[in-house]
């Protein structure tokens, strides 16, 4: 783990071996003032002579600012080896997640990645300047400390020896206590970052159910359980203040009793009393430092552990040693495919698909809810890979090409469509970094969007806002749609994305589908028979399985659930909207 995470520090070396150093010297100084104090009050009050005091005042006042110029220094570059470690670890993280293949982001929910990126990073960052700065001064501190306290007077310095080993003690049973909780509390994060995200996200149907005070009460659930975990570590942590006075008054009461005893038989000088006080308070000191860091230490190790997880964490899908850059066509075999998505799953999500799909053929696919439609699309731009069998594209394993050759060749307009902040050229543009503005537009004419954007107040330039909450669901699908068509593809997916569009406006987009692109291999995931009315073949799914596969008039004719699929829609009042109206 230390070294995994080590090797983000990278150009903050230089600050993070000049922190110690730093903070080191700064002690030395404050070492020395104690001293120079005792040699004041002996040698200068006591015997009157002002020379020395003015002398050794000014070399007090030099050694303070001497310190207080370390301690600025050694803050300084702290902060700024703390704050590029936890810049390095967000980068890291963030750039390794998007090397992840599905698989391996279905390992982390949405809220525990974020979390792992916010919380935990911060807390290794505090982390991290602590072991800097109080890491290297408390335990010099202690020891500088300890040290001239023996040399004045080693009797009455071993009252500190006892206090130390008196902490020890009490220290090690709080950290020990207190670590079982801070490994539970952020698994509680994930919870209320869960319970966050998702009201936020979600937050109009919240509103049109009317769902707010179960919202809350979640919520307030999901804050209760940090909250209870905080507060029994909180406990156990604020013992360590009283018993730390306790020890520090105790220390001085005792030293005081000594010394003074010791004035009077004339074997200590009040200087060397003075500067036993001042010690006294630089030891306790440093071990209640000593104490934070133990805790903060403490805190940051299951972060720690969540950020190297996240860290090590390998992408299952990876580019082959000698990868194929150029895909020829569009062409697709599922030649004996199985596949599961999870490789320790005891049943297969999809068995023993064969099926061949000429380059520029138009392929429907529909079947009941949980038939594994999309997972099949999935297995062609190789965003999990086969358990069995295989799935070439233009005559090759998919898994002998580049991956972003591949997905660049392959174009994708999900189930759940999704829009980002910026203008709708900007998200128009992820399909193509190049494409100008009539080509934007062009697209989104096939897409049956042009007409709507021209009505919208600033056209192709109107803002979208996260998730494209200001634009309908079949608007969303249009834009989509277009972005999908400006990658100029080999092969098209459209994984259910005219649902929520009108029958009418489909059958427009079917059409241009058809003119526009005749070369480009055309798979329609639909739940409508009128959708893939004009297919070339229909697929149809059932349990992981192809039931049927032929023309629509042929599945008519020969398969039952394609049957009863038509008859059921077409019976009916038919599709809504079949005059194009939204």
């Amino acid at each position: 783990m230390l070294k995994t995470l080590g090797a983000h520090i990278k150009e903050f070396k230089r600050d993070s071996i000049l922190t110690p150093i730093f903070m080191i010297l700064e002690v030395l100084f404050e070492t020395i003032i104690p001293l120079l104090m005792a040699s004041i009050i002996d040698d200068g009050v006591k015997k009157g002579d002002m020379k020395h005091i003015y002398i050794v005042g000014g070399c007090m006042v030099v050694t303070a600012v001497f310190g207080l110029v370390c301690g600025v220094l050694g803050g300084k570059f702290g902060a700024s080896a703390s704050a590029g470690f936890a810049r390095n670890l967000r980068k890291a993280m963030y750039d390794n997640i998007q090397t992840f293949s599905f698989s391996n982001i279905d390992k982390f929910s949405t809220s525990g990645l974020v979390t792992r990126l916010t919380t935990d990073v911060t807390n290794i960052q505090n982390a991290y300047q602590m072991i800097l700065r109080m890491c290297m001064r408390a335990p010099a501190s202690l020891i500088c400390a300890m040290a001239m306290a023996f040399y004045v007077n080693a009797h009455v310095a071993s009252v500190y020896l006892i206090a130390v080993c008196f902490l020890a003690v009490i220290l090690f049973f709080i950290i020990r206590k207190t670590m079982k909780y801070f490994n539970q509390v952020f698994k509680k994060y994930d919870k209320l970052n869960e319970s966050v995200q998702e009201n936020v996200s979600a937050i109009r149907v919240v509103k049109a159910y009317a769902r707010e005070d179960y919202e809350k009460e979640k919520f307030s659930k999901a804050s209760a359980n940090i909250y209870k975990m905080f507060v029994k570590a909180e406990s156990l942590i604020a013992l360590n203040n009283p018993v730390m006075q306790f020890t520090v008054y105790g220390c001085i009461l005792l030293i005081s009793w000594l010394g003074a005893n010791m004035i009077v038989t004339s074997s200590m000088t009040t200087g060397d009393l003075t500067s036993l006080l001042a010690y006294c308070m630089n030891i306790l000191m440093s071990l209640m430092m000593v104490s934070m860091i133990f805790v903060m230490i403490t805190l940051s190790i299951a972060s720690a552990e969540r950020i190297v997880e996240v860290l090590n964490e390998k992408p299952d899908i990876t580019n082959p040693e000698n990868p194929v850059m150029e895909v020829p066509n569009g062409a697709i075999v599922f030649d004996h495919v199985d596949f599961r998505y999870k490789k320790d799953a005891p049943d297969l999500v999809l068995k023993d698909i064969n099926v061949s799909i000429r380059s520029g053929e138009t392929i429907g696919v529909i079947g009941g809810t949980g038939s594994a439609k999309s997972s099949l699309v999935n297995l062609i731009s190789r965003l999990y890979d086969v358990d069995g069998g295989s799935v070439k594209v233009g005559g090759k394993d998919v898994r002998d090409y580049d991956m972003e050759v591949l997905r660049n060749e392959v174009a994708v307009v999900l189930q759940q469509n999704v829009l980002f902040s910026g203008t709708i050229l900007e998200n128009l543009r992820w399909g193509d970094p190049t494409a100008s503005r009539e080509e934007c537009i062009r697209a989104c004419r096939l897409a049956c969007a042009d007409e709507f954007i021209q009505k919208m107040p600033e056209g192709y330039d109107t803002y979208i806002e996260q998730g494209g909450t200001n634009v309908s669901g079949g608007q969303k699908q249009r834009i989509c749609i277009a972005r999908a068509l400006l990658k100029k593809p080999k092969i098209l997916i459209l994984d259910d994305s005219t649902s929520a569009v009108d029958t009418a406006t489909d059958a427009k987009i079917r059409k241009a589908f058809i003119e526009e692109i005749p070369g480009t291999t055309k798979i329609i995931i639909a739940q409508r028979i009128s959708s893939i009315a004009d297919c070339d073949r229909v697929i149809v799914m059932e349990d992981g399985q192809i039931n049927g596969i032929g023309t629509p008039q042929e599945l008519f004719a020969n398969n039952e659930i394609y049957r009863e699929v038509y008859e059921s829609q077409m019976s009916g009042s038919g599709d809504f909207d079949e005059e194009g109206k939204e």
